[in-house]
Parts: C-alpha cells; structure tokens; sequence
C-alpha cells in the first residue's frame, strides 16, 4: 500500500536541516524554520497515528518494489507514537537552545545537525529493514558526535573521543551481526526475517545472532556496558544533552523491543532472559551511580541508565501487562528526563557550577523552578498520579505475572534509588540557605522556562489522563505481541518468497 505520509517524518527534517545549511549566518531564519519543520513532523507523526488507528498498519514500498526486494517503511503504533514524542521532545530542547547555547554554536551549523538528528532517529524508528535500521543510526551517530564535541571545549573533546570510538566498534560488531543473519536467513528485510527465523527454528548459530545483536544494540542502548554514556552526556550543553538523553538511548531500546518481539522469539529462555539479566544490572549499577554522586550531570545522566534497565524489564516479562509499561514509560521517560535535563542545564546556568555542595536555596528565588523539579523528581520515582507510576506499576505486575519477582523487586529497589537521587539534587540545590541572591546569578531564567513548564505540563497530563493515553499504549503492546499483523502488513497479501 502506498503511504507518501509515512515517509513525511523522515523527509521533513532532513530536507530541512539541508536548506538550513544555506542559511549559516541567518540564525533568526534558522530557529524559525527549525522549529517549523519539527511541527510539520510531530503534525504528520499525529496524523500516522490517526490513520493506524483507523486502517491498522502503515507500509511504504519505495520505488514500488515489492517487500523483501525493495526498502521497506512501516508504521505501528509502537513506533508513531515514538516519532511524536521525539518531535515534541526536539521542538522544546530548540526552544530551550535559543537562549543558552551561544551564537557560536549557532552559527556552526547547531539546528541542521539536530534536524539531522532527528531524521535519524525517525528512520530507525519507521525502518523496516536490518541494515536500513544501520544506516539510520549511523546517521544519528554522526550528527550526535559534532553535537557533543560542538564548541570545543576540553571536556567536549575528550568526551567525544570516547564516544566515537565505542560507538564505532559496537558499529562494527553491528555489521558483523548483519552479515551473519544475511549469511543464514537469505533477507534483512525484518518482516522476512522474522518468518525465515521461524522456517529455520532459531536454532544456536540464529540465536548466537541473535546474543550478539544484542549486545551490540545494549552499548548503543546503555545496558550494562555504559562507560560511555556519563561523560558524553555531561560534556555538551544542556539543550543537545538533553536531547541526547531523551532520544539517543531510545533508539537502542526501540531497536531491542522491536527485533526481539518481531523475529528472536522462540527461544525467550535464552534471549528474554538475557534481555532481563542487563536490565536488572543495568537497573543496580546505574542505581548505584545516580547515589553516589553529587555533580547535577552525572546523577542524571546515571538516571537515563535506569530508565532503559526499567523499559526493558518489561520485555523481558514478554507479556501484554509488561510491554505496554514499557511503551508508556518509554514515552514518560523521553519526555521526563528531557525536563530534567532542561532544568539540571538552568541551575548550572543560573550557579554557574554543577556541583551540589556549592548550591543552596535556589527554591527562594526561583519558586517555580524549583517546585516543578519536585513534581519532574516524583514522577521518575514513580509516584502516582504522574506519569511514571502507571508504567512502572505494568511493568513490574508483568514481570511478576512471569515468574521473575526478581526483576520486579530489582525495579522496585531502583525506583528507592532513583527516589533518593533526584531528592538530593531537589534538597541540597534547592532547600537550605539561599547562597546567591538573584543579582549574584551569573544568568537568568529569561526564555528558558517556556519548555520547562511545557515538558512539566506533558508529565503531568501523561499521568492524571491516563484513561485517555494508556489504550494507544496498548494498542502497542497488542500489536507487538502479534508480529503476524507487521508481517502481513508488509507483505499486503502478495506472496511471499
């Protein structure tokens, strides 16, 4: 079936962030038509959505080839509700930028790179192809490795350097995963891969596939092995780390949810498990490092690591009360820890410093800021009605529905240290003594607040309306659990090969 609106979300932002390369020196022009183009692409994700819903499934052949010879887009719930979510996620980190991240930035190509980034992370999302699903990522990646080393400070350099070589092996293991299954199942083409793997049984050299796929999409998630995720974080400024935060890791997650619930799931006791073994070390070892330190970035950025550790937990689980916590707290999470980041990102620019003991009071002068850090702080815990507490709820019911109470009391003893960590950055920065006054502030809250307040509002509604929300999620999951209906969308009733 032919859908020209699917390819909109992909299109929009990277014919965009292409025109705006022309415009280097116009950063007026830039911002306008940056944040008109995420609009225009939140717009289409929307009306995808409103067309799923309706019709069920949406798939693009391009150039009119026949799936599995031709590329393949497709569009469930699961992966539209994600292309809106990182549109509205975009929309506010740009708002955000005009004011903080300085003029040289801008004029150095800072709104076509995010643009680029977006087309990526659209691509890998809507992408029904393996080695497309590739090359999409790695067009994020490379956007992402000029956004963290952008501005050249010393940090940024040697942040980058870290983050580009990590990224690079994994791609490599990557290709090497591509080629085996290639090698093996004839397709990359996911829909038809999902059914050879099947023909085939998904016997060891298939699962060793599909062990070695996970690792390599694991680094790229932060599971586990994500020594490099703290300090690529931290290093840039506040609007591309915040970014990063709420999208970049998704991706990974995105990528591991759809794989192993479309193509490697007859053998979850091998691969669901060890799916359920990085989320809980993922869950105590990010948990461990959000406790123990007292710089903003780095508890925050050790809070992106729980997150993906906590979504994951519900695939492991693989059961429709499972998965659809990990949809809706997938899409809580985006949203929140972009908030956070945004507000971690104002306290440094209002303190001028990151560390926490040098802090103090900044509820008296900044009221507003300060209470809806508290509100951003108790939904991350998971505290009801905000948006968290509705995921984390199906999320652990599943896995308990599974047998894996130890994955569920794992994520319980994770919220207690995501609890702690956020009330401290909340109790030491904002509580206490005012330590400066409004006119010793080396900035000021002026055009910053906007996003803040509009993410806070989103996590807000997320939670209280989830009567409303939560069926897409759902929809989502029920989708997921049947990868019949992906297949036979893909193929739309011509046979297949």
């Amino acid at each position: 079936m032919m859908n020209n609106l699917l390819i909109m979300p992909i299109l929009i932002p990277l014919f965009a962030g292409m025109m705006l390369i022309l415009f280097k020196q116009h950063i007026l022009l830039q911002r306008a038509l940056g944040v008109i183009a995420l609009i225009l692409t939140g717009a289409s994700a929307a009306a995808l959505i409103r067309r799923i819903e309706t019709e069920g499934i949406q798939t693009l052949q391009l150039g009119g080839w026949q799936a599995p010879y031709g590329i393949s887009l497709v569009a469930d719930m699961f992966s539209v509700l994600l292309v809106l979510t990182a549109s509205i996620v975009a929309i506010g980190c740009l708002l955000f930028a005009f004011r903080t991240i300085g003029r040289e930035r801008e004029s150095n190509y800072f709104y076509p790179l995010v643009l680029f980034l977006i087309t990526g992370v659209n691509g890998s999302f809507l992408t029904g192809d393996l080695f497309n699903l590739y090359v999409f990522f790695e067009l994020l990646l490379i956007a992402s490795y000029v956004l963290v080393s952008l501005g050249g400070t010393k940090i940024q350099l040697r942040e980058a350097m870290t983050y580009v070589i990590i990224n690079v092996i994994s791609s490599s293991f990557f290709l090497v995963a591509i080629g085996y299954l290639y090698s093996m199942a004839g397709t990359l083409n996911l829909a038809h891969l999902s059914l050879r793997v099947e023909e085939a049984g998904q016997d060891g050299l298939l699962t060793a596939a599909a062990l070695l796929l996970l690792m390599v999409l694991a680094i790229k998630a932060g599971l586990f092995l994500f020594y490099w995720l703290p300090g690529a974080y931290s290093a840039p400024p506040a609007a591309a780390a915040a970014l990063f935060a709420a999208l970049l890791t998704k991706v990974g997650i995105y990528a591991i949810i759809r794989i192993f619930t479309l193509v490697f799931v007859h053998h979850p006791q091998i691969t669901h498990m060890a799916i359920g073994i990085l989320a809980a070390l993922t869950m105590l070892l990010g948990g461990l490092g959000a406790s123990g330190y007292w710089d903003i970035k780095k508890i925050l950025t050790y809070n992106v690591i729980i997150g993906a550790g906590f979504i994951l937990a519900g695939l492991a689980a693989f059961s429709l009360e499972g998965l659809a916590g990990s949809v809706y707290y997938l899409i809580h999470d985006m949203i929140s820890k972009a908030l956070v980041f945004l507000i971690g990102g104002t306290m440094i620019h209002l303190t001028g410093t990151s560390d926490l003991k040098n802090m103090s009071g900044l509820i008296r002068t900044h009221p507003v800021l300060g209470w809806i850090f508290f509100t951003a702080a108790m939904a991350l815990a998971g505290i009801p009605p905000l948006s968290g507490f509705l995921g984390k709820v199906y999320i652990t019911a599943g896995t308990f529905e599974s047998g894996s109470y130890w994955l569920g009391g794992i994520g319980l003893f994770a919220s207690m240290m995501i609890l702690y960590s956020v009330l401290k950055i909340f109790m030491n920065a904002f509580w206490g003594e005012t330590v400066l006054s409004k006119e010793e502030e080396k900035g000021t809250t002026k055009g910053l607040m906007l996003p803040i307040v509009a993410f806070a509002a989103f996590t807000v509604i997320l939670g209280a309306g989830a009567e409303w929300f939560f069926p897409y999620a759902e929809m989502a999951a029920k989708g997921l659990l049947n990868p019949d209906l992906y297949i036979d969308a893909v193929f739309a009733g011509n046979p297949v090969p």
